[in-house]
């Protein structure tokens, strides 16, 4: 797949560059947030080939890719790049009219997803090393545990400096002191001099004021609120700068301000947080220990559907960071992901079609692994029945592994692979439970999906567009209108997989003789780029139509092009929307022809050339059925 096209068209169904004000991605999805998701054209985005589902929720217009997203992430960065967070401390944004838990959630979102592959690792490590020493194949007191030990220990040690970076990015403020705030709080003088005052009851003071006695290593609040507090100092330390020395001065004022308020009353409030949600933890666990890993097993589908699932990670983390174990959060989570993939292979195992099969195989297989996105939106939503099956079966789990006080010591993306995350302690029993919630959840999810599933043909006796006649199809011909002169050609002769198979859609292409794109169809331009290189446009009957003028011109950043309308624009067949320099394009090296693609091809049965070789803009080009 040519990521570099699928980040072009996604680029254009969520309205353009100019509508992005903040970009990141997960393991699994895009994550945007739009000035104006009205812009976003999110059914036909659902159906490109390439994006697994589209969700708008917390805050966040979220396209799901799968496991691929990052080599969909780096081109489309590449081509938005004044929209990435800003590392040099430029003060707040524009005042956020979201609601408040949709802020919270964008803001934990924002800060814990760029960590999780360290986390993950972290809890890898840990589980690796949980199975060699659960094996006698290590021993404790050996070097080699001794150094996977560290090695894993290290981003939850540093969990402060790796969250103090993604929280600058989040808080829009200079990532770079950001760190030297959460170093401060693990400098080995620092502990000493707890350690040291803890022993001599001596409280440490910096200017008469007095420091609590707090460990932050591992902790997870205490950095993510002295961020948030010198996203507020740094834009003042900008205003009041003299600007002869402000590079000086800035860093200087934001760091000791912050630092000092951050050891002497921030840092404090945010330990003592952490520790009640710990106390209140514990306490539920306690005296309802099933509740809420059954409604997290049960419910984290959902979750996920809504990129809300984030705000849980959080939790758990603190629950390990401060009581050693988690008994809420992961085990749900493992009863649910587990779940998902079992519903997703029972479709596998039952499916006649093909494409069914060899979809949901390979999602369900990912699923069970902790990476569930590919069978959510590929398969269990799609289908209905088992995402029923997941849900059924990852509430049951998660209400198992609760009863039992299934302890989860080291985290890691719950699934399968990370079932050694549950070996600690002194005994092997929460990794025996863990292993049985797991199973449990998969054979009922299976069982669940197996007997309720049934192949689309099956479920609602419909038949495809292909098998209609037709002749009963023939009265919805559409046409589409040459936007370009030149010799049209098929476009298998494009020297572009993404195109030539059909990936963004079917159509044809022209070879032009003229530097002149008009409007195709009459309808709206949905997007343009500044670029001029590419256009959306959807007609009044709906047909949505990309004009990609050469191959690879984005890199010409708009050089030899000329737009003459803008994103939104009404147009009309021949309304003349870019001019460009043909021959100059051709001087620089960069093949010309244009394709013309039906992105929203799937609603027609067929699209045809309505014509031949040399045709003149305003011409019959495409024949829909």
């Amino acid at each position: 797949m040519d990521y570099k096209k699928l980040a072009e068209e996604i680029l254009i169904k969520i309205g353009g560059e100019e509508n992005i004000s903040g970009l990141t991605h997960c393991a699994t999805r895009l994550r945007f947030n739009l000035k104006d998701e009205g812009k976003a054209q999110t059914e036909a985005l659902k159906k490109v080939n390439g994006v697994m589902g589209v969700i708008s929720k917390g805050g966040q217009y979220q396209v799901v890719i799968g496991s691929d997203v990052a080599s969909v992430y780096k081109p489309l960065t590449e081509m938005c790049e004044h929209t990435a967070e800003d590392e040099s401390g430029s003060g707040k944004d524009k005042k956020d009219d979201r609601k408040i838990v949709a802020r919270m959630v964008d803001t934990l979102s924002g800060i814990f997803t760029p960590i999780l592959p360290a986390i993950t690792a972290a809890g890898m490590i840990k589980a690796i090393l949980a199975l060699l020493t659960a094996f006698s194949l290590v021993d404790k007191t050996g070097t080699t545990y001794q150094t996977l030990n560290f090695m894993a220990d290290a981003a939850f040690y540093f969990l402060p400096i790796l969250l103090a970076n993604s929280a600058a990015k989040k808080f829009k403020c200079n990532p770079y002191l950001a760190m030297m705030l959460g170093g401060m709080l693990l400098h080995p003088d620092f502990i000493n001099m707890v350690a040291a005052s803890k022993e001599s009851g001596e409280a440490i003071r910096i200017f008469l004021l007095p420091i609590t006695n707090a460990g932050y290593s591992s902790s997870v609040l205490p950095i993510i609120l002295i961020v948030w507090f010198m996203s507020y100092v740094e834009p003042i330390a900008d205003r009041i700068s003299p600007k002869p020395v402000k590079f000086f001065t800035k860093p200087l004022i934001t760091a000791i301000v912050t630092g000092i308020v951050g050891l002497v009353v921030i840092g404090p409030i945010g330990t003592i947080i952490s520790n009640l949600i710990a106390s209140g933890v514990h306490s539920l666990n306690n005296y309802c220990s099933w509740l809420v890993p059954a409604l997290v097993g049960a419910f984290t589908p959902l979750l996920v559907m809504t990129g809300t699932h984030y705000g849980l990670i959080p939790i758990g983390i603190n629950n390990r960071m401060t009581m050693g174990y988690d008994t809420l959060i992961y085990p749900g989570m493992l009863g649910s992901n587990v779940a998902q993939g079992g519903a997703a292979l029972a479709v596998a195992f039952k499916s006649k079609k093909s494409e069914i099969r060899q979809l949901a195989s390979s999602a369900g297989i990912t699923a069970v692994c902790g990476i569930t996105e590919p069978a959510l939106y590929g398969i269990n939503i799609r289908f209905k029945t088992p995402l029923y099956a997941a849900m059924i079966g990852g509430g049951v789990g998660g209400f198992l592994m609760g009863i039992l006080n299934v302890k989860n010591y080291s985290g890691g993306s719950p699934g399968f692979l990370t079932l050694p995350s549950y070996l600690g302690g002194d005994t092997l029993t929460s990794f025996y439970f863990a292993c049985a919630g797991a199973a449990v959840s998969v054979v009922i999810a299976f069982i669940i999906s197996y007997v309720l599933y049934k192949d689309p043909q099956d479920e609602d006796g419909e038949t495809s567009a292909k098998d209609q006649p037709q002749d009963a199809l023939s009265t919805k011909a559409v046409m589409v209108a040459a936007p370009l002169t030149g010799e049209a050609v098929s476009l298998e002769t494009v020297n572009d997989p993404t195109f030539a198979e059909g990936i963004l859609g079917k159509g044809i292409a022209i070879q032009p003789s003229e530097g002149r794109v008009v409007s195709p169809v009459n309808g709206t331009i949905a997007t343009i780029f500044e670029t001029g290189h590419a256009m959306g446009l959807v007609s009044e009957d709906g047909t949505e139509i990309l004009i990609h003028v050469g191959l690879d011109t984005v890199n010409l950043n708009g050089k030899h092009f000329h737009v003459k309308m803008k994103s939104g624009d009404t147009v009309k067949v021949g309304d003349c929307i870019l001019e460009f320099d043909l021959e100059a394009i051709k001087a620089e090296g960069y093949d010309v022809i244009t394709p013309v693609i039906i992105s929203n091809h799937f609603n027609y049965s067929s699209v045809d050339a309505a014509a031949e070789g040399h045709v003149k803009t305003g011409e019959p080009l495409l024949r829909l059925h």
